[in-house]
């Protein structure tokens, strides 16, 4: 008995010692590489050198309710957020025909990557049980600047206000949606 005790508790210390830890503040961030939205490779590390931020997002699921005010959110403050330096990065664990008709059907300027074998995922330290769990992070000098979970439709006001915080500038006004660009509603592609 003692010793199944035993190895029930050391198996159990095992589990939490392997189970991912979440990214925080202050750590490096990862420079993986995962399929992207147009086929082809996208190195993380890659994406961090070309500007001064990179937002990495998680959504759980293409074309949700949740997961589409997320992303266009994004979409509408692209330009202020460009302006300011950030490159923006989407991840779920849809695949690579799913990621590009939600980016195409909402008009994202921006690389989605299709994480179906979940190594981006994990390499932030979420589980990969399922789904993505909604979070985003801000890189700069390859480090997490900036972390939130659970936002949807004010991700992209929540970024700019951090930035104007960090540099000291008023906060950014939420971006206004030009008449053309609502977030399409249309249920998924029927799966083949």
């Amino acid at each position: 008995m003692k010793r199944l005790l035993l190895s029930t508790a050391l198996f159990l210390s095992l589990g939490a010692l392997l189970r991912a830890a979440p990214l925080k503040e202050g750590d490096a961030a990862p420079a993986v590489t995962a399929t992207a939205d147009d086929g082809k490779p996208l190195n993380l590390g890659d994406v961090y050198k070309k500007s001064k931020y990179t937002l990495v997002y998680f959504y759980p699921k293409a074309y949700t309710g949740g997961c589409t005010a997320q992303g266009c959110s994004l979409r509408d403050d692209y330009d202020e957020l460009t302006k300011r330096g950030v490159s923006i990065v989407g991840v779920s664990t849809d695949k690579v025909e799913d990621q590009k008709g939600f980016k195409e059907l909402n008009h994202f300027q921006f690389p989605l990557i299709a994480d179906t074998d979940k190594v981006v995922i994990k390499a932030f330290g979420q589980s990969g049980a399922n789904f993505a769990s909604r979070e985003a992070y801000l890189i700069k000098d390859g480090k997490v600047v900036y972390h939130d979970s659970g936002v949807t439709a004010k991700q992209g006001e929540n970024i700019l206000n951090f930035l104007s915080r960090e540099s000291g500038a008023p906060a950014a006004a939420p971006a206004t949606k030009p008449a053309d660009a609502k977030p399409a509603t249309p249920a998924a592609p029927a799966a083949k």
